[in-house]
């Protein structure tokens, strides 16, 4: 009886390997089950004297310098021939899927090739395959390893694995018996590798939901790729065998032209044109035979396993007969030009794919590749840009990804808009680094990831203002981890138990046009009522919900739990049961349906306008607007704004046809591609597509009009930058964006009045008067200075004292937050309190205190909490100082009292 966990599952495999691991065919060609004499291991080799398995530490590599084939592979050469001999052998061969899994919500991006085939149904992870069997160049994205990148000769961000996949039922697709003679021959006859030099070794793989016992190939101490045999399914009762087992053969391309080649690293013949234009621009000397012997010592350097790098890198030279410093001169800028090589690619991959770095999501951990990338032509003072390192890139790979010479022009807007930022924020790092330096603080390792992650200053930056600053050699591991996978949103469940009622019948999607419907009471929970059909539709997708009557009872709320629609009525007036006679509120629904079709049209504008990098990232439709959140790394100008709704009137003026239509998931995505998941993943095998013929096809569940001219003209409300790498655009469309330009219209009427001029003099006069008010404010902003250094100066002699601590509480009448904070800064001592008042429309609360009453044990976040509640807002903050509003007005009596409880009086 198998259990789930990996140490037992080890066991019970190893224990159990003629059922598992023997292969019929390895035993033919004479291999034979060994145990490795150092880690335990079961491992199959002909090599009769072999007593260690060829995995690290076990092992050492035998490769460099000394490759085991006379044959030598380029990068896309490998891939070439691998694909030829799989289609020889019956597989189709598909092309990759993009780096950021839309598809899988629970991953950011595409980390192995069996990911392509990850689906959600019902809950549920399953596989799906659009052919079977199939071989593909699938491109991924790890994060988890970026310190080692460039450093180790083997490590990426961004490298390709080989994924060899079936599904085997007892008739279609193959089992591990013709896997493993697949990769034998691949192997010998590919790459002419002599038998003798394969080991397959014994392993496991342990998936969220499944897991199977794998055997991963290796020659010559290099793992070249893991066969895992995917054949059960983790259940709550225990492990349960599949239906439909899994080969899941992942195989790293970077691995077969480093074996055949035997350079020091991989990287020189993976980004072999790439390295070439780097040293010859930089002018780097590369020293082969001096790598060559660094190579076999630089998996010590793995940060993973070492925290000491300096001393590994003492011990190195040692071994090498150098100095560490000349080792570290000679070595690390080529480990940073390879480094260099792979961010880019990574970059280059995600941007064409559509994620843009960004300090949110996924694209943090694009933004901490980018930063490391410049951090290293800074520290060398290279002079060239990344997105020449893009187009060495794209050359290479036109063979393997023609998409990335396609992108190139939107991958290198990106990346300067990034570099920009990144220089800015060196700016930013002298100045904070010098007042934390000042200020004797200590620079540990929180210190670095918050500075980091709140400024996005690198610790390099860091290092430049305080030399003595230690870096943690897995720092960027660290951040990378902080966002490695989605934080999965908590969404409110509705507390009604529909266990064991029938799924509704939706009527909306068959009569999308109708309003009256009979049907069935099925079951009636509180003032719910579930029936066994219905034209209401339920909130979903951003969508509002529809209104209308049940038997002239009024439906205010619609709900869909599963496949469960639920109706809120006023009252019940009805039995389960009862035929009952349901009419939607036709104009509601209109106004919905109009506003949902136009998100479509906006969305597909701005990914017109802007850039491929456009993705939904949100949307809400309600009657009297919508709103749409879109992927991208600035605000959005005037000039793109009327853009955008010029392009979305077009597209309404064309009177297109909207095509809504349920297609199973496989044949949609090899149709439209991966653009339809716009609104994110669908959790089901058969999906409904909205197509505007020409313009936009996503995966969508709401309503939609027949044609875009139904929608009538639509208008961009407003734009707002709402986070990083996001844009909110509000719109409304048909009589509401009307009756919107009918009221701007008024207005320009009552201004072209107001100032006396012709409307069309409006522009210029609104700008004079601008320019006067501008000039105003900064005179009133001088005197309002002026005023506040007499304020400071006159209120200094104001202080109370308690128990050895002065404080100050000040009513300020007109004064806003950020007076209140000039003025309080300036009043506050080390021995001091200082509550200042700023009186608007609402009361404006300032608390700040000096370091030696904090030591005494007085918070001012807390005083403040407690303050602003009291006068019915909120407020809080540090330690130091805090701010916060409240709309109730307590007397100063009051509020002294309140702090003198706090200060111990």
């Amino acid at each position: 009886m198998l259990t789930s966990t990996k140490e037992s599952l080890k066991k019970e495999f190893s224990k159990n390997w003629e059922k598992y691991y023997k292969i019929d065919f390895l035993v033919e060609q004479g291999f034979k089950r060994k145990v490795c004499k150092k880690c335990g291991k079961g491992f199959w080799t002909l090599d009769e004297q072999r007593d260690v398995c060829p995995d690290q530490p076990c092992s050492d590599y035998e490769f460099l310098g000394n490759p085991p084939t006379k044959k030598r592979f380029e990068y896309v050469e490998a891939w070439k021939a691998i694909e030829k001999f799989f289609i020889k052998h019956g597989h189709e061969s598909i092309p990759r899927y993009p780096v950021v899994a839309r598809w899988f919500p629970p991953l950011f991006f595409t980390v192995a090739s069996i990911v392509d085939f990850y689906r959600i149904d019902n809950g549920n992870v399953v596989f799906e395959f659009p052919a079977n069997p199939l071989i593909v160049p699938q491109f991924c994205l790890r994060f988890n390893d970026v310190p080692n990148v460039g450093v180790t000769g083997k490590h990426y961000t961004s490298f390709v694995m080989v994924g060899q996949h079936s599904l085997y039922d007892g008739k279609n697709g193959y089992w591990k018996e013709k896997c493993i003679e697949l990769d034998y021959k691949m192997l010998t006859e590919v790459f002419g590798i002599p038998p003798e030099e394969i080991v397959f070794v014994e392993d496991l793989w342990l998936g969220s939901g499944a897991f199977g016992y794998s055997m991963e190939y290796f020659v010559r101490g290099l793992e070249l790729g893991n066969a895992v045999f995917t054949e059960f399914l983790i259940t709550p009762s225990g492990p349960k065998e599949m239906k439909e087992k899994v080969i899941d053969m992942g195989a790293g391309l970077e691995r077969f032209p480093w074996v055949t080649n035997g350079t020091p690293t991989s990287y020189d013949v993976v980004f072999k044109p790439v390295i070439k234009s780097l040293l010859q621009t930089t002018g780097l000397e590369y020293e082969k035979d001096l790598f060559l012997r660094y190579s076999k010592y630089a998996g010590m350097l793995n940060v993973d396993e070492v925290r000491d790098v300096e001393k590994i890198k003492r011990l190195i030279a040692e071994k090498l007969g150098v100095e560490t410093k000349t080792l570290e001169e000679k070595i690390e800028p080529i480990q940073a030009l390879y480094a260099i090589a792979d961010h880019t690619r990574a970059l280059s991959l995600a941007i064409t794919d559509g994620q843009i770095p960004s300090n949110v999501g996924g694209g943090y951990n694009l933004r901490v590749v980018l930063r490391r990338a410049l951090s290293f032509i800074d520290e060398f003072r290279w002079d060239f840009q990344l997105i020449d390192v893009c187009e060495l890139h794209a050359k290479q790979l036109k063979q393997l990804v023609p998409e990335l010479e396609e992108h190139l022009d939107e991958i290198q807007e990106i990346l300067e808009v990034e570099t920009k930022r990144y220089r800015a924020s060196k700016e930013r790092a002298r100045q904070i680094v010098r007042r934390i330096v000042e200020a004797k603080k200590e620079i540990d390792e929180q210190t670095l990831i918050n500075l980091y992650d709140s400024h996005g200053i690198t610790p390099e930056m860091v290092r430049k203002f305080a030399p003595h600053v230690r870096i943690p050699p897995d720092f960027y591991s660290k951040v990378a981890e902080r966002h490695s996978k989605p934080v999965e949103k908590k969404k409110e469940v509705l507390q009604v138990d529909v266990s064991g009622l029938p799924p509704t019948k939706k009527l909306f999607y068959e009569r999308d046009y109708d309003y009256e419907f009979e049907a069935r009471v099925v079951k009636i929970i509180g003032n719910k009522v579930v029936l066994d059909q219905t034209l209401f539709y339920p909130t979903s997708g951003g969508q509002e919900h529809d209104t209308g009557y049940l038997n002239g009872v009024r439906v205010t709320d619609v709900e869909k739990i599963g496949d469960v629609i639920l109706h809120t009525v006023e009252r019940v007036e009805f039995k389960e049961g009862d035929i009952v006679k349901g009419i939607v509120d036709k104009e509601r629904r209109e106004a919905l349906r109009k506003h949902h079709t136009a998100t479509h049209i906006i969305n597909a504008a701005a990914r017109k306008v802007l850039g491929s990098w456009v993705w939904q990232a949100g949307a809400e439709k309600k009657v009297d607007k919508a709103r749409l959140d879109v992927t991208h790394y600035e605000s959005l100008t005037e000039e793109q704004v009327e853009k955008i709704e010029n392009l979305a009137n077009e597209i309404v003026k064309k009177d297109l046809p909207v095509r809504k239509f349920f297609i199973p998931r496989v044949e949609a995505e090899k149709k439209y591609g991966f653009r339809i998941y716009q609104g994110g993943a669908v959790p089901s095998k058969t999906i409904r597509i909205v197509e505007i013929e020409g313009v936009d096809v996503e995966a969508c569940g709401g309503m939609h009009c027949n044609s875009t001219g139904e929608v009538g003209f639509t208008t961009i409300l407003s734009t707002e930058r709402i986070q990083d790498g996001v844009v909110r655009i509000e719109f409304t469309c048909g009589e509401n964006a009307i009756k919107i330009l009918e009221e701007k219209e008024r207005i320009l009427n009552s201004l072209a009045e107001l100032l006396g001029v012709e409307e069309e003099s409006v522009p210029d006069a609104v700008k004079k008067l601008f320019e006067e008010w501008k000039r105003t404010k900064k005179e009133v902003e001088k005197l309002k200075t002026e005023t506040s250094e007499v304020l400071v100066k006159r209120l200094s002699n104001s202080f109370k004292q308690v128990n050895g601590i002065k404080y100050l509480v000040v009513e300020l009448e007109g004064f806003t937050q950020n007076e209140l904070r000039e003025v309080g800064n300036k009043l506050v001592s080390d021995n001091s309190v200082v509550v200042l008042l700023g009186i608007l429309d609402r009361v404006y609360v300032f608390v700040k205190a000096g370091k030696d009453v904090v030591s005494k044990g007085f918070h001012s976040g807390k005083f403040c909490k407690e303050l602003t509640q009291a006068m019915e807002g909120k407020g809080g903050g540090s330690e130091s100082i805090a701010e916060g509003f409240g709309v109730k007005k307590l007397s100063k009596d009051e509020i002294e009292r309140m702090l003198a409880r706090r200060m111990g009086g």
